[in-house]
Formats: structure tokens, C-alpha cells, sequence
């Protein structure tokens, strides 16, 4: 939608939605490499101007001592009470004893001793306290200050990101569905379940307010959380009824209500059907109580938004572009390609939090990578929508680090290790099947030509790896922090920042024909301030997509714990086997309908113990969620991975793919749903069988601590 400049070459969504999210996504990252900074500044202010030889710490300087208020002369004569004084019924009692004059002398002269310690820590406090220790103490205690408001104002942070995103998703009508509105009347069912379902959110909003906290008598912390999201879902529903009357003026008339009915947001299904049922069973405020679940995991939900903008900086660079200029000299056939991009693309999946984000950063250049090199479109695809999946079990995927915040029986290290051999298990399964199902021959380019062409590739791509390094190394030798899927986070922003500025610094031409409907090489031929508006604009559009859908799969999941539905899985099956398939096929249908982040909560608190109770050990349980989270991925009815490729190819590219296919066999129309499938079903099978014979408390030494150990279940 293009919008003419207001103010200063930018128009007023950009003043009021672009400009507040980056501030608020540049403040999540001061904040968060404020604390690292900080704890730098404490170390280096121990250094400074700790003193051993008399016992002075930094700590002590931070603020200005009080003034010691005893007296270091006093004496027994003084404190003792007069004879004449009078005395109360208890003193009374004592009153024939004689005063121990000794030992009130012992007492007084320890007191004085310890008062002449704090008036002579006083002094040397003070002399201390030196122009250049207030100078630093300032700077010290300001980080401490940014880092203390950011952990307490975190989930308004969230909050405040999370509605501005919203309303501008909605206005641009880009929340995430089945298929995007065409006609008329699709844009007009899409918005009246906008409608209904912001208007069930806000009737759960306020009940929670005046029902529950006005009622309970407790004091509530931030009850002012609860009102913005009224406020949010109210401006939501507004939009939409405005939009029901004005759809786009290009939209055709005509269309069907079946078609329309996909069209519905998947945020909007959500809340309607989360809603009336939570009405239904008498639980008014369960949306709002479920959206309170959100905030309570404000900071994986920053962490994400963090994750989407570094995403969305990626997508402003050419380094996709570049690493695959190392590959293509070879001339790989499509299928030998695919299994190429994925096994490496993996990685970054895995670094951009595993939702989906890549697929959107880079989902355009692996789809026409792969059908330049002569693949169907069916197949494009599906390598596009696997290319955000297998890196889930990965480091320093989000997933795991929710999983162990959650499950006290795991840790982030060893499920990280084992998913080492998934991820290993799932790539082979690709490459083995893709070749069972290729039409073309085998290829590949001769050594003695590709070799010194990926090499003189690897010259162009060089910078971005040792700017990546410089980074990362200044992080752990300055900062004394190393990358993990802690820090990730924080620091993944920061290496894109750097790249854009580098990338922008440098001029290049476009190398490599475009295809038709797809993001071209100068489209990114911009400026550094407008990259980075850009990448900020659509990190908006995921944020008010994603998270919100996130948020109400929580609650969709509340709505599933309260069916009884889990209840009625046994707590013991008797036959471990049996365990494995009933809670196979659970966990499948889970990962179909929910975000996996809310379908990890619901798991932690319903299947998780039952997976306990009949023997199967906690760590080939959650191998088992994460490759069953992987399957929901890519199969329908939701699909996500499949839904955001479609968004970055483009509805003309899907329509060309069906075309091209139209009088091809079953599998060859359909290939981009089976070809997922036959990967990871039997990936999944091998997982949840062949893992019961895997000793999940096996470790090696060194690269072999989780070499798979075979016993009998």
C-alpha cells in the first residue's frame, strides 16, 4: 500500500507504528547489552578503585556513606540508668540485683570499638570517593538504571510493541489466514470475524477487570496492563468494522463463502472459538487470564521480536545471495541443491528462534535458487517451507530454551546435543526421498571448474564472516559474554546492524536473472536508514501477525485443558509401547492446530507427566514434541511454514505452480504438502520408536557426549 510522504519524505504510519517499534526494539536491546555492560562496569570498577591494603570496595563507593551517628567515648556511668529512675512492673522484679558494672564496661568498650571502625570506614569512604569514582559511579549506576527499568517494565515493553504492530497489521489487513482475501466478499467475512473476535477479547477483558481484579482484594501489580489490552482490542474491532463497509477498491466482486470462510485471520478463528467456548463453560475472563500467561513470558516473546527484526535485516543484505554464489559453480541437480540449502539453512532457522522467520527473510531467494536450478515449482515450495523447520532441535533455538525454562527434568545443553542426531536423522531423510522422487539425473560440475569458482566466491563473502566474528569476539572478550541461546537474542540484532551498515557502505549489480512475482537484488539497492526502516516496517507486519497468533494459541490451549480432554488420556498405560503411539498421535494433532510455543505450555502442563508416569524418559519425550512441532510445521490444517510461503512468493507464483502440474500424476500436484510428509513421518516414527531403545542417560567423552547408546526399553 503506498502511502505518500507527510512529513520530512515519511508518512504518518511511519511516524506513528515504524519509529515507535524500532525505538522500543533499540531500548530491548540496550537493555538487554545493558546488563552485560554493567556487569562489565562493576568488574572494571573493582579494579579501578578497590583498595585491598585497607579494605575498600567498589561496592562501597557506589553512593555516599551515611555519617555514623554513635559515640565511640561513651562509658558505663553515662549509660547506666539513675538510681532515681523509675521503673515499670518487669523492672521491678529485677530490682534487688545488683548492676554488674564489669561487664556493662565489657559491653561499652566493644560498642566504642565498633563505632571507631565505622567512623574510620567512614573516613577512608570518603577519601575515596574521588571526582574520578563519581564520574564512573555515574556512569555505572545509569546502566543499572536502564537495566533495572527494563526488567520491570518488561511485559509493558511487550505490551506497547505488541499494539502498535497489531493495529498496523490490522489496518494493512495482513494477519495471517488459510489464504489471502481476493473478492469483496472475502474481505468482508475476513474483517466481521475480525470484528467478533476483538469484541470477544475486550467483553474477556473487562470482565476479568471488573469481575475478578476490582473483587479479589488483592493489590494487583500493573493493573493498568489489563486496560491497554481493552484499549487495544477495542481500536481493533473499530478498524475492522470500518474496513467491513470500505474493502480494497481493486478487490472483484463476486466469490464464494466457502473460499471467503478460509480467508478468516487465523487470529480471529482463534479468538472466536477460544472465546465462546471459555463463555460457554461459564470462564468469562479466560482470554484475558491467557493473555496474562503472555506477559508472564514477556521476554520470550521480546526475544522473538528481536529475533524477527534480525530476520528482517538479514533480508536487507546480500549475504543469502553471496553464500549460495559458493554453491552454485557446481551446477548441483535441483534435488542434490535443495538438500544442500537445507542442511545449511538449518542454522540460521535455528538463530532466528525457529518460527517461521527465515522462511520469510529468505524464503524468496531459496525458492528461486531452487527452480533456476531446474526444479518443479511444486518442489520449490516445499524445499522453501522446510527450509524454516529442521532447524528447531538446534542451538540456540527458542523452543528448547522454553522448553528447559519450563521442565526442571532437561536442560538446554543436552536436548541441544541430542537434537544434533535429529536434525542429522531428518536431512538424510530428505536427501534419501528427494532422490527417490527426482525426474532429472544426478549432476554436478567437474572439481577442476567449480573449485576455483567457489573459491573466488568465498572472497565477497569474507568481510560478512570476519565482521560476524569481530562481534561476537568483542562481546565475549569486552563483555565477558559468549553467543548461546541466552544471548542470542541481543546479540544476532547487533551482528545484522553491523552487516547492513557494511552491506549499504557497498555498491554491487544484480548477477542472477530474477523470476517473475519474487523480490529482486535491486529492490535492496537502498540507503542504510531506509534498509533499516524498511526491515523495521515488515518486523511490524510479523509482530502484530505472529504474536498475537502466538498469544491466542496459548489460550486455545487453555481451551483444550479445560475440555477435559487430556484428562481422559490415562496416566498409565501398562505397555510403554503403547504410551508412545497414543501419545504420538496427541502430540501430532497438537502441533497441527497451535503455535508451537503455546502447544509447548499446554504439553508441559498436561502430557508431559503422563509421558513421565509410563517410563518414557523426559529427554526421548521432548525429541518426541519437537519433531512431532516440525510435522505441525508443514501439514495442514494451519501449516504455517506452508502459509508464509505463500506470502513471500506470492499468490501469482502458487497459482503458476498449480498450473504447471494440472495434468501431472496425484504425488506431482500435491508435492509441496507430500514431499514434507514423507520426510517427517517416518522421521517421527524413528524418534518415537527407535528412541526406545536409545539410553538417554548415555554420555561419552568430548564430541561423542551424545553418541546414541542402544539398550532394550
Amino acid at each position: 500500500m503506498n502511502q505518500k510522504p507527510a512529513f520530512l519524505n515519511r508518512s504518518w504510519a511511519e511516524w506513528i507504528s515504524s519509529l515507535p517499534v524500532f525505538l522500543l526494539l533499540l531500548l530491548t536491546l540496550v537493555i538487554g547489552t545493558g546488563e552485560m555492560i554493567h556487569g562489565q562496569l562493576l568488574r572494571m570498577g573493582e579494579r579501578m578503585f578497590g583498595d585491598q591494603e585497607s579494605g575498600i570496595q567498589y561496592f562501597m563507593l557506589r553512593a555516599d556513606p551515611a555519617v555514623p551517628d554513635c559515640n565511640p567515648n561513651a562509658t558505663a556511668e553515662a549509660s547506666a540508668p539513675p538510681a532515681s529512675a523509675a521503673m515499670d512492673d518487669i523492672d521491678a522484679l529485677f530490682a534487688d540485683e545488683p548492676v554488674d558494672m564489669e561487664a556493662m564496661h565489657q559491653s561499652i568498650e566493644k560498642a566504642n570499638e565498633l563505632c571507631r571502625e565505622k567512623i574510620g570506614m567512614y573516613k577512608k569512604i570518603n577519601d575515596h570517593l574521588t571526582t574520578e569514582v563519581k564520574t564512573f559511579r555515574k556512569i555505572e549506576t545509569t546502566f543499572f538504571g536502564i537495566f533495572k527499568f527494563g526488567t520491570e517494565n518488561r511485559s509493558l515493553l511487550l505490551l506497547l510493541m505488541v499494539a502498535i504492530a497489531a493495529v498496523t497489521t490490522t489496518l494493512g489487513l495482513h494477519h495471517i489466514a488459510l489464504r489471502p482475501p481476493k473478492t469483496r466478499l472475502d474481505f468482508r467475512v475476513y474483517s466481521v470475524a475480525m470484528v467478533l473476535a476483538n469484541s470477544i477479547l475486550v467483553f474477556s477483558n473487562l470482565f476479568y477487570i471488573l469481575q475478578v481484579q476490582n473483587k479479589s482484594g488483592v493489590e494487583i501489580d500493573r493493573p493498568y496492563i489489563s486496560w491497554i489490552w481493552v484499549a487495544l482490542f477495542s481500536v481493533l474491532a473499530l478498524v475492522s468494522v470500518k474496513a467491513i463497509f470500505s474493502p480494497p477498491k481493486d478487490a472483484p466482486e463476486g466469490g464464494s463463502f466457502g473460499k471467503a470462510l478460509l480467508s478468516i485471520p487465523l487470529f480471529a478463528f482463534m479468538g472466536i472459538n477460544a472465546g465462546i467456548s471459555f463463555i460457554l463453560d461459564g470462564h468469562h475472563a479466560g482470554l484475558a487470564i491467557y493473555l496474562g500467561q503472555m506477559m508472564e513470558l514477556s521476554g520470550v516473546f521480546l526475544n522473538l521480536a528481536l529475533y524477527i527484526w534480525a530476520g528482517m535485516l538479514l533480508k536487507q543484505t546480500r549475504v543469502v545471495d553471496l553464500f549460495l554464489d559458493i554453491i552454485r559453480p557446481w551446477k548441483l541437480s535441483p534435488e542434490m541443491l535443495t538438500w544442500v540449502i537445507l542442511f545449511v539453512a538449518a542454522f540460521p532457522t535455528a538463530y532466528t528462534g525457529a518460527s517461521g522467520i527465515f522462511v520469510i527473510a529468505a524464503g524468496a531467494i531459496i525458492y528461486r535458487e531452487v527452480q533456476l536450478a531446474g526444479a518443479r515449482r511444486q518442489y520449490a515450495l516445499a524445499a522453501t517451507a522446510m527450509s524454516g523447520s529442521l532447524g528447531v532441535v538446534l542451538a540456540p533455538c527458542l523452543l528448547i530454551v522454553v522448553i528447559a525454562a519450563l521442565n526442571k527434568q532437561v536442560t538446554t545443553q543436552v536436548l541441544y546435543g541430542w537434537g544434533i542426531w535429529v536434525f542429522l536423522l531428518t536431512s538424510s531423510l530428505f536427501f534419501i526421498i528427494s532422490q527417490m522422487m527426482r525426474k532429472q539425473k544426478i549432476q554436478i560440475e567437474s572439481v577442476s571448474v567449480a573449485l576455483p569458482a567457489s573459491a573466488r566466491a568465498l572472497g565477497p563473502v569474507s568481510p560478512y564472516i570476519v565482521l560476524t566474528l569481530v562481534v561476537v569476539y568483542f562481546y565475549k572478550f569486552v563483555l565477558d559474554t559468549k553467543l548461546d541461546e541466552f544471548t542470542a537474542p541481543m546479540i544476532l540484532p547487533v551482528i545484522l546492524l553491523a552487516i547492513v551498515i557494511f552491506d549499504k557502505m557497498r555498491r554491487y549489480e544484480p548477477r542472477m536473472p530474477e523470476l517473475p512475482h519474487t523480490p529482486n537484488h535491486s529492490e535492496r539497492r537502498i540507503g542504510l536508514e531506509e534498509a533499516i526502516r524498511i526491515a523495521t516496517n515488515d518486523t511490524i507486519g510479523h509482530i502484530g501477525a505472529l504474536i498475537l497468533l502466538m498469544a491466542l494459541s496459548v489460550a486455545v490451549g487453555g481451551t483444550i485443558e479445560r475440555s477435559g480432554i487430556m484428562e481422559a488420556v490415562p496416566h498409565s498405560f501398562g505397555n510403554i509401547w503403547l504410551a508412545l503411539s497414543l501419545l504420538m498421535v496427541l502430540l501430532i494433532f497438537v502441533g497441527m492446530i497451535m503455535d508451537p510455543l503455546g502447544a509447548i505450555i499446554l504439553v508441559t502442563a498436561t502430557v508431559a507427566p503422563v509421558a513421565y508416569n509410563n517410563g518414557i524418559h523426559p529427554v526421548h519425550f521432548w525429541m518426541i514434541v519437537l519433531t512431532a512441532f516440525e510435522l505441525g510445521y508443514l501439514s495442514p490444517p494451519v501449516a504455517l511454514n506452508q502459509l508464509l510461503t505463500r506470502q513471500v512468493v506470492g499468490e501469482k507464483e502458487m497459482e503458476d505452480a498449480d498450473e504447471e502440474v494440472r495434468n501431472e500424476s496425484f504425488y506431482y500436484r500435491y508435492e509441496r504438502w507430500i514431499l514434507p510428509l514423507l520426510v517427517m513421518v517416518p522421521a517421527l516414527l524413528i524418534v518415537v520408536y527407535g528412541g526406545a531403545f536409545v539410553d538417554w542417560d548415555y554420555k561419552g567423552a568430548g564430541f561423542f557426549d551424545w553418541l546414541p547408546h542402544f539398550r532394550l526399553p
